[in-house]
């Protein structure tokens, strides 16, 4: 049975909002080498795999080796943060995200490439459940939607200037591919440095800890084995075959004996028990839908730009900006509002509303639109995210035990990676299908299936005009999928029971349940 020692200070107060400023630099500066990390690489990854000698398999494999380990990660680093010091593990999880991205950056081939990949997805797993667990022990959830503007604006600079930068990277000679995994080290050391002299969580000495390294085991290899099947049914394979069939039982297999491990062990990874509780089973439903319809619909969309409107890359990437503005503006409006009035509900189902109505406008989408259209029609969807996710986890948040924090806020962190990795997959092959069949219909080069999007400025005008028109129709049928999702995720969110915000930390939430008992 694990022991608990009474904590190491007298009763923890309420930070000043200087010391949680000072204390979210380092939280921020970490976040934001996690999210460059996935989009520094997007325009860089045609050069870094032609450097390499990769194929196109090893194309798709540099980027979910690290959206795999991040994604099946996250739980086990929310337990360790309900165990250990969340401060030592944000400065580990730094430090992996460090030896990956120079190991990166220093590569000699493919298969060294995507090792290292998965060292810097583990890191980057850790910082994405970790930074919102510290947010929640500092401060009372009345107050964090006063900061949900600071974290919402390195969201989008992070997604933002990650392709810009990469872009650049790679057309500077004297730098180089490289370049894009070596520029978030200073970052991350940094972020260590500040961390260290600003980080001040009161410790609560345990003894007797004992980590289920089992179930973790299990749901990591269970995960990973229905994220390869999802990630690879539709080109390697048919979804509907004898692999996917291996693959999907070995994975439910592996995830049922995973849950019979938790259910009996004393310190479980994801304990179940989290599940009885209305707010975080609904949050949990709300956040896949979410990760499946944004990321999903989303993640096309700088692909529809360069091939059917003809834009650049770099342009691609600054096209991106009208959904940034709406998350960002409607986050610090929504945290402000929350803050002062205490009352919450109505901005996760106004997001909702909105982001079923900005996937809806963007279904209408094809290679003639007016960009002005589009960009308007992206500032509604980007203002309804910015209104639903991070509420959903102020809302589980408020709702959980302190002991509960690190793993409520994980496990909703999972389940929104689980789902825009699922989203991606599956409507990639949405789209392949979809380009294939019209071209293939109309006589045109097979765009879709394994090849890489074409590069319609060496196609002739009259086949250039048929790839465009059928990526539009294609990029068009993924929002209109991504639209019922997203009402679904409404629905849901209409089902949660708002309550009142508390006013204390978690860490003097903590100390009052150890107190008590």
């Amino acid at each position: 049975m694990t022991t608990v020692e009474e904590p190491t200070a007298t009763a923890q107060t309420a930070m000043s909002r200087r010391s949680v400023l000072q204390a979210l630099s380092g939280l921020m500066m970490g976040m934001f080498v996690a999210i460059l990390a996935g989009t520094v690489v997007s325009n860089a990854l045609p050069t870094i795999i032609s450097d390499l000698g990769g194929s196109q398999s090893v194309y798709t494999w540099v980027v979910t080796a690290e959206l795999l380990a991040m994604t099946v990660t996250v739980p086990l680093w929310g337990k360790l943060a309900d165990l250990v010091s969340q401060k030592l593990l944000v400065q580990s999880s730094l430090g992996l995200f460090v030896v990956g991205s120079l190991a990166s950056g220093l590569a000699q081939d493919t298969t060294m490439l995507i090792a290292a990949r998965v060292v810097q997805g583990i890191g980057a797993g850790g910082l994405t459940a970790l930074v919102q667990i510290v947010m929640a022990a500092m401060i009372p959830p009345r107050e964090l939607g006063r900061y949900a503007g600071i974290f919402g604006a390195v969201f989008a600079v992070g997604t933002v200037a990650g392709p810009l930068i990469g872009g650049v990277l790679v057309d500077t000679s004297w730098l180089g591919w490289r370049w894009c995994f070596f520029i978030g080290v200073p970052f991350s050391l940094l972020a260590i440095v500040l961390l260290q002299k600003t980080l001040k969580l009161q410790q609560v000495k345990r003894t007797g800890v004992r980590i289920d390294w089992l179930g973790a085991l299990l749901i990591t290899a269970g995960v990973s084995t229905l994220l390869i099947w999802v990630t690879l049914a539709g080109t390697s394979y048919d979804w509907v075959s004898g692999t996917s069939a291996v693959l999907v039982g070995l994975g439910v297999v592996l995830l049922a004996a995973a849950v019979w491990v938790e259910s009996r062990v004393a310190e479980p990874v994801v304990p179940l028990t989290i599940f009885r509780n209305r707010t975080v089973t609904l949050t949990v439903v709300a956040s896949a839908l979410v990760g499946i319809a944004l990321f999903g619909g989303t993640v096309f969309l700088s692909q529809y730009f360069q091939v059917s409107l003809g834009y650049s890359p770099t342009a691609a990437g600054m096209l991106s900006l009208p959904m940034i503005f709406g998350l960002l503006v409607s986050s610090t409006v929504a945290g402000q509002l929350i803050t002062r009035t205490g009352t919450w509900k109505r901005y996760l189902v106004a997001g909702a509303a909105l982001m079923t109505l900005g996937f809806g406008l963007l279904a209408t989408i094809d290679a003639q639109t007016s960009i002005v259209l589009i960009g308007a029609y992206m500032v509604v969807l980007g203002s309804g995210v910015g209104m639903l996710m991070q509420n959903l986890v102020l809302a589980a948040q408020n709702d959980v035990p302190a002991a509960q924090l690190g793993s409520a806020t994980s496990v909703l962190s999972f389940f929104r990676s689980l789902g825009g990795t699922v989203g991606v997959s599956v409507l990639g092959a949405v789209l392949a299908a979809r380009v294939t069949s019209d071209l293939g219909a109309l006589g045109g080069p097979d765009g879709g299936g394994h090849a890489a999007a074409p590069d319609t400025t060496q196609l002739p005008p009259e086949v250039a005009g048929l790839v465009r028109d059928a990526y539009g129709d294609a990029t068009a049928e993924l929002f209109l999928i991504a639209t019922p999702l997203a009402a679904l995720a409404l629905v849901v969110v209409l089902f949660i029971k708002e309550k009142t915000l508390k006013t204390t930390s978690g860490a003097q939430r903590l100390e009052e349940e150890r107190a008590a008992g």
